[in-house]
């Protein structure tokens, strides 16, 4: 729900800026995914393990702490001072509160990682949810404030535009308004984990915080790496089209990357619920039988998913501004992209519960090098749909190479003939609907709606001969 919320932001902002000027917005977001796995470097991850390999809560989580908070410090002063430099190079020069915006988001929002962690590791689930609901619901208000209530109040002379410059400019809403309701949340959010953080005992130990870096470097890589499979695109289309075009080019694609909200949220959510549930199986000896069952029913709800947004395309996209409705076309490239990635969630528990990390960098840095290649190969000549192929190229690789690996070293009897005939299906499906585009809209529809009832008939039949 929180994340629904929040993505509900994306038609107030594709209404509302230009797509050069969400194009901003699209790029800035993608520099703060690498901050954020950079100032947490993988910490939350081996937090997980280390509680659950029996070592002291208390010590654990406040050598964490004490430690993202000391290196949060030094990152916020380094770019304090060179932010007018790093602006230039972002080719901003004439914004560099941009920087500092995001510095302190990411720097706030590194602080919070292992709290929430550790709200998760309790099993306090309501108070997380909570927490990071109000939140979404914080930064929501703020910028309903600022880009409809505050230009409203100058409008009617109740308030001086002068007292708003920092987003107003000559009556119109600047980006800035998007990055300073970020802002604000972030500082909300750690005020609410005040609790969290008075349960630090300064407990830091050297030689703890020593095995969990081992531990985590490798998970760092494979962060990197995942970002770069994830958002280097976003920065590259700046870079490899046009000057004349590529900031629309970006506006429009960020945009559409966020039509994939239903898979998207799915996804998110299972990653919270699933890797502190699989470390807490790991030791069971029916795991293997209940990943197995886990991947089935992951993989039925996403290719429902998948065949849900594009039976009813038409609609979906009025979730955009119409000045971004031509990337539509990218739309089932991302989609399946991203089943590709949740499948490959799924198969990452082998290296993590079996201590091989390592190998899950090599498996993104693999991902990394493909969309790097593919990126460079295809933006210029294709656009932001070269971007979306590259997104998808790579999660398959990623997905292939995963399950393969895995099978060596903690292997799991996967029902891949099943899994692939639902992927297939929902795929199939999807293409005998476009035969029908011409049509009226009721009756496109109403075809459509068969088209998935017999899906999820098909479905229901093979899981009930289980």
């Amino acid at each position: 729900m929180g994340r629904l919320i929040n993505y509900l932001l994306v038609p107030i902002y594709t209404r509302v800026f230009l797509p050069a000027e969400f194009g901003v917005v699209t790029e800035m977001y993608a520099y703060v995914a690498f901050l954020a796995v950079f100032l947490t470097y993988g910490m939350e991850t081996a937090f997980f393990r280390f509680v659950n390999l029996g070592h002291n809560t208390s010590k654990v989580y406040s050598t964490s702490v004490i430690t993202l908070f000391s290196t949060s410090l030094l990152f916020i002063l380094v770019m304090s001072l060179f932010s007018s430099d790093i602006a230039i190079w972002l080719r901003y020069p004439s914004h560099p509160e941009y920087v500092k915006y995001f510095a302190w988001i990411v720097t706030l929002d590194a602080f919070t990682v292992i709290p929430f962690a550790k709200l998760r590791a309790d099993n306090k689930a309501i108070r997380f949810a909570i927490i990071r609901l109000l939140n979404i619901l914080m930064n929501v208000a703020m910028n309903v404030l600022f880009i409809f209530v505050v230009p409203w109040l100058i409008n009617n002379k109740v308030l001086d535009e002068s007292m708003f410059s920092y987003v107003i400019d000559n009556g119109k809403v600047t980006v800035s308004a998007v990055f300073i309701s970020n802002l604000i949340a972030s500082v909300f959010t750690v005020i609410l984990l005040l609790p969290e953080y008075m349960k630090v005992k300064f407990e830091w130990s050297a030689e703890l915080l020593k095995k969990m870096l081992f531990y985590s470097m490798p998970v760092m890589i494979a962060g990197f790496a995942g970002i770069i499979n994830e958002t280097i695109d976003r920065i590259l289309i700046k870079y490899l089209l046009p000057a004349d075009i590529s900031m629309v080019q970006l506006g429009i694609y960020g945009a559409c990357y966020k039509v994939a909200i239903l898979m998207t949220i799915f996804i998110q959510a299972f990653r919270y619920a699933a890797e502190p549930f699989f470390f807490s199986q790991a030791k069971d000896k029916n795991a293997p039988e209940l990943y197995s069952a886990v991947m089935n029913y992951f993989v039925i709800a996403v290719s429902f998913i998948f065949l849900t947004v594009m039976m009813y395309i038409d609609v979906v996209m009025l979730f955009v501004g119409e000045k971004f409705r031509e990337g539509a076309k990218v739309v089932p490239v991302l989609l399946m992209a991203n089943l590709f990635l949740g499948i490959y969630y799924n198969l990452s528990i082998w290296y993590k519960i079996t201590n091989r990390t390592i190998y899950g960098a090599y498996i993104s840095i693999i991902g990394a090098i493909i969309t790097l290649v593919l990126n460079f190969l295809l933006i210029p000549l294709m656009g932001y749909m070269g971007a979306a192929w590259a997104t998808f190229i790579c999660y398959l690789s990623m997905m292939i190479i995963s399950y393969y690996t895995g099978q060596k070293y903690y292997p799991v009897n996967y029902n891949f003939k099943k899994l692939l005939f639902y992927i297939g299906l929902a795929v199939l499906f999807y293409l005998i609907s476009l035969l029908f585009q011409s049509l009226s809209k009721p009756v496109m529809y109403t075809i459509n709606s068969v088209l998935l009832i017999i899906f999820c008939l098909i479905v229901y039949k093979k899981e009930k001969r289980k």
